[in-house]
């Protein structure tokens, strides 16, 4: 059996250019930065940094183990909570690329702190790191909540339903328009429903919009269904 050796290794990770579970980094020059894309991967489905290498895909290598001690500011100092990664040194063509692994975190969100030290939370969208918006946050904050809650069906989970379904999809702030819906409230009945299976997010001309997932949660009866149609 063919031994894999760093370079066969790296470069076939490499071949899968730049998704939603893997970001290329020429280097780290901020560990402010680099934050972004920990509390990105740590907020969505987890995945892994390739430091020294650039966008096109060309090795450039790390320039010192400063970038190891910066990765690991990023993950203890600049994350809230901080953020678990697994770093490993591989040398290739000569040259030394950092693989940075990080988990999905059971804590969400993660914030990284920005320039002001503002905790911010993102979001992994495909190749990119994308702002979380106010309903994902009230998302995970009730999948944190220790108590059950009881789905309540009234007119403002009706009204928010038929809207959806005369339209394709709904910015936050179309529904509250359309709806007469305060934004507080608003956040928080999606994000209800986006937790039991009913209502979708989608990231589309760099925003997000929701709309009516096409397989509704099983966890829902049918009978259920058929009395918000």
């Amino acid at each position: 059996m063919k031994t894999i050796t760093d370079t066969d290794y790296i470069h076939s990770l490499i071949a899968e250019g730049e998704h939603q579970q893997q970001d290329f980094k020429f280097e780290i020059s901020d560990a402010r930065k680099i934050a972004k894309s920990l509390s990105a991967f740590a907020n969505t489905e987890g995945g892994r940094l390739l430091i020294g290498v650039k966008d096109n895909g060309k090795i450039a290598g790390i320039r010192s183990d400063e970038e190891k001690y910066m990765m690991e500011a990023a993950a203890q100092l600049y994350c809230t909570p901080q953020v678990e990664c697994r770093m490993q040194s591989y040398t290739v063509e000569g040259r030394t690329v950092l693989l940075v692994e990080i988990d999905e975190s059971p804590r969400k969100p993660v914030y990284a702190k920005d320039e002001q030290g503002k905790p911010l939370a993102y979001l992994r969208i495909k190749d990119e790191n994308i702002l979380a918006t106010p309903v994902h946050l009230r998302v995970w904050q009730q999948e944190g909540e220790e108590r059950g809650e009881l789905m309540e069906f009234t007119d403002k989970e009706r009204l928010l339903l038929n809207l959806l379904g005369e339209n394709e999809s709904l910015s936050l702030n179309r529904y509250c328009r359309l709806s007469g819906t305060s934004r507080r409230s608003a956040e928080h009945l999606l994000a209800k429903l986006i937790r039991y299976g009913i209502v979708e997010s989608v990231f589309t001309e760099h925003k997000f919009r929701f709309r009516l997932k096409e397989n509704p949660n099983d966890s829902l009866s049918s009978k259920q269904l058929d009395l918000w149609k």
